[in-house]
């Protein structure tokens, strides 16, 4: 069974018009997240990172391009501009949840009827994520995971605990993959997001 079947499997609460996979680009551990991007399944999704890097804006249009042609759904971290310019949905990092600083991103998002998603760690961010009526959540660590050696994780039962307590549906993020997916039955996740998962 392909990653992406046994994803669809999980599936419970997929906010329309949101895929059940994304690749989480990250400029350390993968510079350049075309050639992976280039093999997900049609119809799943990249969330474009890449935070400070000079050559951001040209990267994104390519993935924008990519995307386009494979039928992807593309958000773009941190920048409703950026994403504006793309025709592309957005992502708020949860510092920027937290900040207070988000009428203008999500006045833009939901004149143009784009997705925001959402970085989460605990419940609180959860639960401010649900009032605000953002699309989903990413949730994260579940697992070990090499983009924060050494963090405390949620593990599948916690992760499973804050997933059926939200408002708005929860990916799971951080160490989830094909040895690890299946601890995930039953939890209320809507899909799967990563940078490694898909390499």
């Amino acid at each position: 069974m392909t990653l992406a079947n046994a994803v669809r499997r999980l599936n419970s609460r997929r906010p329309s018009g949101l895929p059940a996979l994304f690749l989480v680009t990250d400029s350390a551990r993968r510079p350049d997240p075309l050639p992976a991007a280039a093999r997900l399944p049609r119809g799943s999704g990249v969330i474009l990172r890449h935070y400070g890097r000079p050559d951001r804006v040209p990267l994104a249009r390519r993935l924008a391009e990519l995307a386009s042609r494979r039928r992807l759904v593309l958000l773009v971290a941190a920048d409703w501009r950026l994403a504006a310019a793309l025709g592309a949905g957005l992502h708020l990092p949860e510092g920027l949840l937290r900040s207070g600083r988000l009428a203008p991103a999500l006045g833009w998002a939901r004149r143009r009827r784009r997705p925001v998603t959402v970085a989460c760690h605990d419940r609180a961010a959860l639960a401010m994520a649900g009032r605000l009526g953002l699309a989903a959540a990413l949730l994260s660590p579940v697992f070990p995971t090499a983009s924060h050696p050494g963090a405390t994780v949620l593990g599948p039962l916690r992760f499973a605990r804050l997933c059926h307590a939200a408002r708005l549906p929860v990916y799971a993020l951080g160490g989830v993959g094909p040895a690890t997916l299946g601890r995930l039955a039953g939890s209320g996740a809507a899909g799967i997001a990563g940078v490694g998962a898909f390499a």
